[in-house]
């Protein structure tokens, strides 16, 4: 699990550190132009912002919550998870399992922002069709010293436009990475079981990195 908490680390980075303005920026445009522009843009921000080089996690937060979350598909994000266990939570269960979920990501990968700053990102072309209102985008991450690192950003278009609702990394799909665990959770204890799970491993994250309940860093 830690190896692949490692490997999904860059590709939310990039999603994490900037998307809206280059999403405003790129409005109309094809989903893997946005993905290339969102991706040089945010990898700028990453190398040069001093509040993100210096590790500051209230920096990383606050970015994660005004810019980010609206572009991303939590509840389908969610549902992928959980998988057919989603049918048996209860309207207000399933609302805190998104918001657990969104949170436990955000924290989760957080401080990853400040271990890169030499990655180059190629883009292979991804094949679909103009009407394709869900589609895989491929980029490749080539790093110093080590094996490039393939990561597909899966995207569908609704009615507030694209989304991203998974991210998959060498095969692995972070979504479907969480649902064994999720799975393992609900058997022992039910979807409230999984939701205080969540709960738990949020407020120690929240512990370790100084941050309120709200997910807000803390004034030190």
């Amino acid at each position: 699990m830690k190896k692949l908490i490692t490997l999904f680390c860059f590709p939310l980075c990039l999603l994490f550190a900037g998307l809206v303005p280059a999403a405003v920026a790129s409005e109309g445009k094809a989903p893997e132009v946005l993905i290339r522009d969102v991706t040089n843009e945010v990898l700028e921000i990453v190398r040069t912002d001093p509040a993100l080089r210096s590790g500051d996690t209230r920096r990383v937060i606050e970015l994660a919550e005004a810019l980010v979350l609206p572009h991303f598909d939590f509840r389908r994000m969610t549902m992928l998870a959980v998988g057919r266990d989603w049918r048996e939570a209860t309207p207000e269960q399933q609302g805190r399992l998104i918001e657990a979920f969104r949170t436990l990501l955000v924290r989760t990968y957080a401080n990853a922002f400040t271990q890169y700053r030499d990655e180059r990102v190629v883009f292979p072309p991804s094949r679909y069709a103009a009407t394709d209102t869900r589609v895989q985008i491929r980029t490749e991450v080539v790093r110093p010293g080590a094996q490039p690192i393939g990561i597909d950003y899966m995207l569908e278009k609704g009615e507030q436009g694209w989304k991203v609702f998974d991210v998959v990394v060498a095969g692995v799909s972070l979504v479907t990475n969480y649902r064994s665990s999720f799975t393992q959770e609900i058997r022992n204890g039910g979807i409230d079981g999984l939701i205080r799970s969540l709960e738990a491993r949020n407020s120690s994250l929240a512990d370790e990195q100084g941050l309120g309940t709200t997910g807000v860093a803390r004034a030190s």
